[in-house]
């Protein structure tokens, strides 16, 4: 079984191309934001160490923890938002590994998937057998974030700011695949890579 990491800037189309892994390859695919909200449910392991770091207004009516909320109350505070990253990404690593574990002993995949924007920075370039990096150029990248999720130009560029360079996930990756075209286009790619 091989442990694939999936990484790539914002608007490369990452979860397009884990589509089309999903439909032709014996895999699971671990998405670590969802991941991550699931662990933030009330009685999992990241629910009370946030409650109690950023108090109960980034609760709503159920007693949940509010994405929007929690987002709202640790904007532009680089302190909070370590603070919660700190609660967050060492949960989230210990479940995948988890995840990973289960998944060889049972035997049923030949691959697993994990993706995450901070694959690299996070240092599961030390954990997964291969890292893959979905490319996209800037224009293909933009377009993509105005149509489909209605971002703004200024959100954008706010959000790639924030993340590695072309170069950073070129260097600490194994594998590119060229995203600008169809998902058809990418498969073909990776059928290459494993001939199949």
């Amino acid at each position: 079984m091989r442990f694939i990491g999936i990484t790539g800037g914002v608007g490369c189309g990452k979860s397009e191309v884990l589509k089309q892994i999903k439909t032709n390859y014996n895999c699971l695919i671990i998405t670590a934001d969802e991941l991550a909200k699931e662990l933030e449910k009330k009685g999992n392991t990241c629910y009370e160490p946030l409650v109690e770091l950023l108090g109960d207004e980034i609760l709503g009516a159920n007693g949940q923890i509010e994405a929007s909320k929690m987002a709202a109350k640790i904007y532009s505070n680089q302190e909070l938002l370590d603070s919660v990253n700190e609660i967050v990404h060492p949960a989230v690593k210990r479940e995948i590994l988890d995840i990973v574990k289960k998944a060889e002993a049972e035997g049923r995949y030949n691959y697993v998937f994990l993706e995450a924007a901070l694959l690299i920075e996070c240092g599961y370039k030390e954990l997964v057998d291969e890292m893959w990096y979905i490319y996209a150029d800037r224009d293909t990248r933009i377009k993509r974030l105005k149509e489909n999720r209605g971002y703004s130009d200024e959100k954008i560029q706010e959000i790639m700011k924030s993340q590695l360079t072309e170069d950073e996930y070129r260097e600490n990756s194994d594998f590119v695949i060229d995203n600008n075209g169809t998902p058809r286009e990418s498969l073909r790619q990776i059928r290459q890579r494993y001939k199949y």
